[in-house]
């Protein structure tokens, strides 16, 4: 896990040109190519709230506001707030503890009469009997971190445990809400407005006129002759009126004591209790009140390219697993920076120790090549733009869907635009002159017994467990870099993946069943690699 703590000491160049590590990458198996946070899109796939697992609609999310009914935070530290029972003796109610009068006599004729009318009156009457006490269980909030419940501002417990707590009124709410519904109102206009102009000026399909055209009959006409209603008519919304906000130069004075009664920061709230109630903001402490927990999501990420996903969760929120996790440490060799020598001003070549993991299952060949120079990384970048223009989103389905509707079509994403890398080189990196393979990933391979066998290795391999090599390069600072300055280095690692993903064109037919077998192909990628090798020491005896 330090790894993961530490600074990007290695990156990896997104398509696009932003450097980030490699743990911060996905990789696409259908365009073949790194994807940065930038380069895929984020879709929301459900609402849940992380402290009761309650699966919420996307409808329903929007009506809650983005907030769980059942769960509260603390107004205090924010944490999860919990809910706490007590005992509380409180009178009986009247009319419960009476006892219950005798039951009415039958006489032998079947006549039913009172036992007032059958008994003489010669009881004496009872004595007024007290108040009885019964105990009764309640609930409230409580905060196990700072200790805060509801109690302190006076909220009152609740019967049953998820029973509904009052919530606060605030100021300006009705005025929120004749907002909200004008507005939804004025968005409601526009989206008609703008339908209304798109059916005007939408062309015909078909070319040759109908019957109803020649004739001079449209469906319309032909339902008003029958007498049936037309289904199709849609009331235009109108906007909702509001009364606009006047400003006022009449503003209420500060209160006297304000500067003269001294300050007890102990009953004033933070900056961070204030935002976390915009719509009440309390200056004091005794009038914080637990705020609705706030919803969580799952989202999925889909490449911007060939719209196809790259990250896919589970539906279930008490499942952390994916669907697809195609990341780009799962399918891109892992390069890390084990060990550098001293880099000095004016001094000799530093050895520069580099650890390469393969994390698929099938074998790699790397190849460690010099950086592309700015015209040939140009010419890529508009090789990459033309490619991007020259394959739409969607393809005929979307265009089909785009002259029935525009709702129905797809809309293309916009793609991250292909960039020059910012990251200067100033250290001169000595390559090794031959390929080398690294072996597949077994995780067996720690339990088995087994002796690898002796093999001649070239001179920059240091040494080789399982699927991880150590190659030992050397790096000689450039001529013009001040003592001080951090040094960057960088190459081309080119590997061999064996991509596994379905493609029609290159299926083999069985002989027996006549279906498509996956053909799986080898293909040689590229990726360009960046390394922080720290501060360039000033030249003197080491």
């Amino acid at each position: 896990m330090a790894f993961f703590n530490l600074l990007n000491k290695v990156e990896y160049a997104c398509v696009c040109g932003l450097l980030n590590p490699l743990t911060k990458l996905y990789f696409c198996r259908h365009c073949m190519k790194l994807r940065c946070g930038f380069c895929v899109c984020h879709e929301v796939d459900s609402h849940f709230c992380s402290n009761c697992l309650e699966n919420i609609p996307s409808s329903e999310a929007k009506i809650r506001k983005n907030r769980c009914n059942t769960c509260f935070n603390c107004p205090s530290c924010q944490h999860t707030l919990s809910v706490r029972a007590a005992t509380a003796t409180v009178p009986l109610p009247a009319g419960e503890g009476k006892e219950s009068s005798p039951p009415a006599a039958v006489d032998e004729g079947g006549s039913k009469g009172s036992a007032a009318e059958l008994l003489p009156s010669t009881a004496p009457p009872s004595p007024p009997s007290r108040d009885k006490q019964v105990t009764k269980k309640t609930y409230y909030l409580a905060c196990l971190t700072c200790r805060w419940n509801s109690r302190d501002v006076g909220i009152p417990d609740q019967s049953i445990a998820t029973g509904q707590w009052p919530e606060p009124d605030y100021p300006n709410a009705t005025r929120f809400a004749l907002l909200l519904e004008h507005y939804q109102s004025v968005v409601l206009y526009d989206k008609q407005e703008r339908q209304e102009l798109w059916r005007r000026k939408t062309p015909k399909q078909s070319k040759f006129p109908s019957l109803t055209d020649r004739t001079g009959l449209t469906v319309s006409m032909i339902r008003r002759q029958m007498g049936w209603t037309d289904g199709k008519v849609q009331i235009k919304t109108t906007l909702t009126p509001i009364k606009e906000s006047t400003a006022s130069e009449e503003v209420d004075e500060l209160p006297a004591e304000l500067l003269s009664a001294p300050v007890n920061l102990k009953a004033i709230t933070t900056l961070q209790q204030r935002l976390a109630q915009p719509a009440k903001q309390s200056a004091s402490v005794n009038q914080l009140y637990p705020q609705h927990k706030l919803l969580s999501i799952k989202r999925s990420l889909r490449c911007r390219q060939c719209d196809h996903n790259v990250i896919k969760s589970e539906y279930n929120p008490a499942s952390i697993k994916y669907r697809i996790a195609l990341f780009a440490a799962y399918h891109v060799p892992e390069v890390r920076l084990v060990r550098c020598e001293a880099l000095r001003a004016g001094g000799p070549e530093a050895a520069l120790l580099l650890r390469i993991t393969n994390p698929t299952i099938n074998e790699m060949t790397i190849t460690i090549m010099e950086l592309p120079t700015v015209d040939e990384e140009k010419l890529m970048l508009e090789e990459l733009k033309a490619s991007a223009e020259g394959a739409p989103l969607g393809g005929t389905t979307s265009v089909a869907l785009s002259g029935l509707n525009p709702v129905l079509a797809k809309q293309g994403s916009l793609l991250e635009e292909p960039r020059l890398i910012g990251r200067a080189v100033n250290g001169m990196l000595k390559l090794p002159d031959s390929s080398f393979a690294v072996n597949q990933r077994d995780d067996s391979i720690e339990f088995d017994e087994v002796v690898q066998v002796h093999q001649d290795e070239p001179k920059f391999i240091v040494w080789r467990k399982a699927n991880h090599v150590a190659i030992q390069l050397f790096v000689q600072p450039m001529a013009n870099v001040l003592a001080g300055e951090e040094i960057v280095v960088g190459f081309s690692l080119q590997y061999t993946y064996v991509n596994t993903v379905a493609d029609k064109s290159v299926a083999v037919p069985s002989m027996a069943t006549g279906t498509g077998i996956k053909e799986q192909k080898r293909q040689a990628l590229t990726t360009r690699i960046y390394l922080n090798l720290g501060k360039l020491l000033p030249s003197g005896p080491g």
